[in-house]
């Protein structure tokens, strides 16, 4: 069987008021345009999930609110106060308790880019994999029964994109 993972670092944020907390972002100008446009790439790859499991905060709530925008199909999200700011093991554990068939995960750096690299069996040639910069999205497919069954250097990368290859 196989399973499809759809790891999205969030979107572009805001800094303008620096009186607001990390957690409570939202995301500027550019991030909202670059969150539908990556909406708009996986709609038209027909990378479509069955559930998605973001981090509780602003950037990434709203990084998902405007792909979901762009699909056809739009799963309720579970937002993970678990997924803010988290480490690998942490994206890990929350997708060893995922149940769809394509899971979408939306989270920060570094943990979205480790996690990314940490998955696959071999990168891509891609100059920003590693770096993972905002609104980057991996798909990655896993020959495996269940989530639970995934770990560390199994994933396949069957595409990636970030934002600056979609203009």
């Amino acid at each position: 069987m196989t399973l499809r993972l759809i790891l999205t670092r969030h979107a572009k944020s805001s800094w303008d008021n620096p009186a607001l907390d990390d957690h409570d972002r939202p995301l500027n100008r550019r991030g909202r345009s670059a969150a539908a446009a990556i909406g708009r790439w996986l709609a038209a790859r027909g990378y479509l999930p069955d559930q998605v499991l973001c981090s509780s905060a602003e950037r990434t709530s709203e990084t998902w609110a405007r792909i979901a925008a762009e699909l056809d199909a739009r799963p309720q999200a579970a937002y993970l106060p678990g997924l803010y700011l988290a480490e690998p093991d942490e994206f890990l554990a929350a997708l060893h308790g995922a149940s769809g068939k394509v899971v979408m995960m939306l989270g920060h750096n570094p943990g979205s880019a480790y996690t990314a690299r940490g998955l696959v069996a071999a990168p891509p040639r891609h100059p920003r994999f590693d770096h993972y910069p905002t609104a980057a999205t991996a798909v990655i497919e896993f020959d495996a029964a269940a989530w639970g069954d995934v770990t560390w250097g199994q994933g396949v990368l069957v595409d990636f994109v970030v934002p600056r290859d979609l203009e």
